[in-house]
């Protein structure tokens, strides 16, 4: 009997020992959601019709629909249908989405423009099909101003009659800026969201933008973030897709569609259809130092049909749950981010995504940083680290399509280069702004092990990158402001940052001086300011050298 009574009290003790350990755990979960919120958007939007295959019938398209109801059903997930104006017109759709409950279902407004939206709107069709994706058609770039009035104000009158309010959210692959202050303004819409960065895929570039998470667009820039509360639309724009934060910025994709896809779409191979990449993704989605908060777009169009998307969705909704109960996530509405964002932000807030473990054979690890200012991009390789993107932000910078509509296939947004590594590139030199020292006489590439990022102090980013080739650590301090950058140790390091370019590239600097480098990009006059530090133009490869003063280097991207 003693025996027996010692082992039930101690089984009953390991018991409350797992208890506790899994109630702290489980309240550590909690504490970090309400402080740093990883927020998941379940967002799939809804088009009636595919002309660019004949097998992808109406029914194939609303059957996809009733699919991925189901599955979010399944796991009790919470999620928003984006209705193109030709789905939102027909009685299936209606029917289908009337009947989900709105405490857990959200149904805005997806912005390509079809014929019916057109043509009730008493405008010509110049589409080739009923629904056309060309830019100066099937979006809103392709109307003037008055003609986008028209056309929000017949959408938003029938999703009235339909729905009985109007909706919250608009989302679009773009949007121009006309549009959405008219959105704003009259409709009170309190979310939107665009595209991943991209360039040229399917005709459409978005890039050099604020990368992730959500940002609050220039009145006359949808794409540009503002800098001021006077000169911003107050709607949070959330970044589509979940971009890969290593493989998507500079893939190459193959023939002439630009870039590649590399996004946690569950439609794709490799990246949401993959179980490997997704719990990857997810587990640094999850861990990784975002700053303020973390956020991705799950979900997909119709358009893939059901068939496509089926193994990706069956791999990531059962997962997004499963994070959701361990309260490691936090998934919601569209509209209820909206909310939060305009709540907790007056401006947009300085952001990050970071990867501190690769997929399994890579040692890459990243960090995109993100404010109402600036953005760059650090990827560690082979125990060497560059910058491959610096772009910045200014909210005076117009956008073509705010006052004018778009006259062909394609369109382009773009921010303000100062280091582009995919568009300066070419195949013979990689373009970056890479991180170098001198040793015995000779330049070479700086060597470093494992980094350490930390974002414990609110608005600031702190990163430790410990040298093997010489003896110290390189320290990184950021802010929405500027980033200082200095080597720490026993030894001085000669060090210093070589940007490198392809012979084709389109460079925008005008003047390179000691403390300033004047840039010049689509008649925007912008600068750099080293505030500790000199530019240098070196020659030979490297078309402009940061040295530091005192082994520090201060960069300010304020205007």
């Amino acid at each position: 009997m003693i025996s027996i009574n010692l082992f039930s009290r101690s089984f009953i003790s390991i018991l409350l020992l797992l208890c506790f350990a899994g109630y702290k755990s489980h309240s550590q979960n909690a504490a970090n959601q309400e402080q740093h919120p990883k927020i998941v958007n379940i967002i799939n939007f809804i088009r009636l019709l595919e002309p660019r295959d004949a097998q992808i019938t109406e029914d194939v398209l609303y059957q996809t629909v009733v699919k991925q109801v189901q599955i979010m059903q399944q796991y009790h997930l919470p999620g928003t249908f984006l209705l193109q104006y030709d789905a939102l017109m027909d009685a299936r759709y209606q029917q289908l989405l009337k009947n989900l409950p709105p405490s857990s279902f959200e149904i805005g407004a997806w912005w390509e423009i079809p014929q019916p939206l057109v043509e009730k709107s008493g405008l010509q069709w110049r589409g080739r099909y009923p629904w056309d994706w060309h830019a100066d058609v099937g979006f809103s770039t392709g109307y003037t101003p008055k003609e986008r009035e028209k056309l929000v104000d017949v959408y938003m009158q029938d999703f009235k009659k339909i729905f009985g309010y109007y909706p919250k959210s608009v989302g679009s692959w773009f949007i121009d800026a006309h549009t959405l202050n008219y959105l704003y303004e009259k409709y009170k819409i309190v979310a939107s969201t665009n595209c991943k960065d991209q360039l040229g895929t399917d005709g459409y570039t978005l890039w050099g933008g604020y990368w992730n998470q959500a940002y609050y667009p220039s009145k006359i820039n949808a794409y540009m973030p503002a800098q001021t509360e006077k000169n911003q639309t107050p709607v949070p724009i959330f970044r589509m897709l979940g971009s890969d934060p290593i493989r998507q910025y500079d893939d190459k994709g193959s023939g002439s569609n630009g870039q590649g896809v590399v996004t946690l779409e569950p439609v794709y191979k490799f990246g949401g259809g993959d179980s490997a990449w997704v719990h990857w993704y997810f587990k640094e989605f999850v861990e990784g130092q975002c700053m303020e908060y973390a956020y991705v777009q799950a979900g997909q169009e119709n358009s893939f049909t059901w068939n496509a998307m089926s193994k990706g969705f069956e791999i990531q909704m059962p997962l997004i749950a499963r994070l959701r109960d361990e309260q490691k996530v936090k998934v919601e509405t569209l509209a209820a981010s909206g909310e939060w964002f305009r709540k907790k932000y007056a401006v947009t807030p300085a952001t990050s995504v970071t990867v501190n473990n690769d997929l399994n054979g890579s040692d890459k690890k990243t960090v995109w940083f993100n404010s109402r200012f600036y953005r760059f991009n650090l990827l560690w390789e082979n125990n060497n680290l560059r910058f491959r993107d610096i772009h910045i932000f200014n909210e005076n910078f117009p956008s073509v399509y705010t006052e004018n509509r778009a006259t062909s296939n394609e369109c382009s947004f773009f921010t303000l280069p100062f280091v582009d590594g995919y568009r300066w590139s070419s195949a013979e030199q990689p373009a970056a702004l890479r991180f170098r020292m001198v040793s015995n006489g000779k330049e070479i590439p700086m060597e470093g092990g494992t980094p350490t990022i930390n974002d414990d102090v609110p608005g600031k980013l702190h990163i430790e990158w410990p040298l093997k080739s010489a003896n110290g650590t390189l320290v990184m301090d950021v802010d929405e402001k500027q980033m200082q950058i200095k080597v720490e140790g026993s030894k001085t390091v000669d060090w210093f940052l070589d940007l490198s370019a392809g012979d084709t590239a389109s460079l925008p600097f005008t003047k390179i001086a000691p403390h300033t480098i004047n840039c010049r990009f689509q008649e925007m006059d912008y600068r750099v300011k080293a505030s500790k530090g000199n530019f240098l133009n070196p020659g030979g490869d490297a078309i402009m050298r940061i040295k530091p003063e005192m082994s520090t280097v201060v960069l300010n991207f304020t205007r």
